[in-house]
């Protein structure tokens, strides 16, 4: 039995006026700020910031069910606010020093990302300088701060893959997102000219997947930040798409029950085909949020014992999540195929959510194509592909 979730009881009475502002967030290509206010009235934005700075530190599956929920009334909302929420659990694995800065200043402070490693540094005494244009920053224009990616030259003169922190006076943002799916997410770029990082706002992606950031053990009794941070930064995209999935099985059959075939008057919801294609697409539905389920549950339980997961056991958790996005579109795709030519007008729900469930898995962390391969190799004891994380 699932243990009360307080944070999902206070996020249902928010969310009528958040799914009202659905088509509003499309028309501005961003959250609406009221949606954002209303999510941190509630403290949804502390999800993973730790409890030193008024966080609450939440198990990945109470978040999870919280975002599944949210996405249901806005998938560009629930996508980017995740992702603030998630970037926290990264900060948190950053030096003392960053978090102090961060969060001693702002308490309510988050940030975007934009964490491929397309930046440019330039070496300089106890740091470097950061420069690129940085895309796919979900959320942004509600970000203190944003995260994002660069390579650095080490002393083996190999590169590493690192994360560098910025603070919003150093850098731009770039409206340039207009998109088809996630409309209202606000994705947009980050423009970085020659930006000032020091050394305690810069970790190795390497490190932070593997317990060895300089955060990693600052909160001894946290039940959360025993963990890697890629399975909890990755974690709301495949749980939007559960949630429109969701919400799409909803409005099928709400708009079924009356709809009648223009040219015969029959019904449709009465129909065999119709009734089929709701079973199936709710059979599915629920054998990916019980596969998701599990999978939350598991680095639950990793985490709260303090025990790292094995390099199959992250392989698993790397590519479940994009096989559930995987189950979640086909079960969309086959309601919307069957919803007839009104599913396809801009004030229809319907429409929003086909579109906006195949922008859940065009994400590189939901490509399935990669991370069968991913799964595939571990399984059959091959060394990792480095061209595929």
């Amino acid at each position: 039995m699932k243990k009360p979730n307080p944070l999902l009881e206070d996020l249902k009475p928010i969310l009528p006026a958040i799914a009202a502002n659905a088509s509003r967030a499309e028309q501005l290509r961003q959250v609406p700020d009221e949606n954002i206010a209303l999510l941190k009235s509630i403290g949804l934005h502390r999800a993973f910031q730790p409890k030193a700075y008024g966080g609450l530190e939440l198990s990945l599956p109470e978040f999870a069910d919280c975002i599944a929920l949210l996405a249901g009334s806005c998938a560009s909302t629930a996508w980017a606010m995740s992702l603030l929420c998630t970037h926290s659990h990264q900060l948190a694995l950053f030096s003392a020093r960053l978090q102090e800065e961060i969060w001693g200043a702002n308490p309510d402070a988050t940030a975007s990302s934009s964490i491929a490693p397309f930046g440019r540094v330039t070496e300089g005494e106890g740091g470097v300088y950061f420069s690129g244009e940085m895309g796919w920053s979900s959320g942004c224009d509600h970000g203190e701060w944003a995260i994002v990616g660069c390579r650095r030259q080490n002393a083996e003169g190999t590169q590493d893959y690192c994360f560098a922190v910025l603070p919003r006076s150093d850098y731009q943002i770039r409206d340039d997102w207009f998109a088809a799916g996630m409309k209202g997410s606000g994705t947009k770029t980050l423009v970085i000219d020659n930006a000032w990082v020091p050394e305690h706002r810069i970790q190795k992606a390497k490190d932070m997947m593997e317990g060895k950031s300089a955060g990693f053990g600052l909160y001894p009794d946290s039940q959360i930040f025993y963990a890697p941070y890629r399975p909890y930064f990755a974690s709301g995209f495949s749980t939007v798409s559960l949630g429109v999935a969701e919400r799409m099985l909803e409005v099928f059959r709400e708009k079924t029950k009356t709809r009648v075939r223009a040219y015969t008057g029959a019904a449709v919801g009465a129909a065999t085909p119709a009734l089929m294609r709701l079973a199936e697409s709710t059979h599915q539905v629920a054998a990916a949020r019980a596969f998701l389920e599990k999978t939350w549950q598991e680095h639950a339980e990793h985490s709260a014992a303090q025990r790292y997961p094995t390099r199959q056991t992250l392989a698993f958790w790397r590519t479940n999540q994009a096989y559930a996005t995987k189950m979640c579109i086909e079960a969309v795709d086959r309601l919307f195929a069957a919803a007839g030519g009104n599913a396809w007008f801009e004030h229809n729900e319907m429409q929003r959510l086909f579109r906006d469930s195949h922008m859940t898995g065009a994400h590189a962390y939901t490509d399935y194509d990669v991370c069968a391969q991913i799964l595939g190799r571990e399984l059959m004891g091959l060394e990792p592909d480095p061209s595929m994380v």
